[in-house]
């Protein structure tokens, strides 16, 4: 099996590729904020307990 030759990835330019990154950006980082204030399940913590 002949080997895979590596490529490196497109270059990054200014521009719409830009005006693209911001609302990305905002949705990934609205997303993870809305995860770490999630509650933990009642059912998790006493498992959880159980452990120690």
């Amino acid at each position: 099996m002949p080997a895979r030759k590596r490529t490196s990835p497109p270059s990054r330019t200014q521009g719409s590729d830009a005006a693209l990154d911001q609302p990305v950006g905002s949705a990934l980082r609205s997303v993870y904020q809305r995860t770490v204030e999630e509650q933990v399940p009642d059912d998790l913590l006493d498992l959880l307990g159980k452990l120690n």
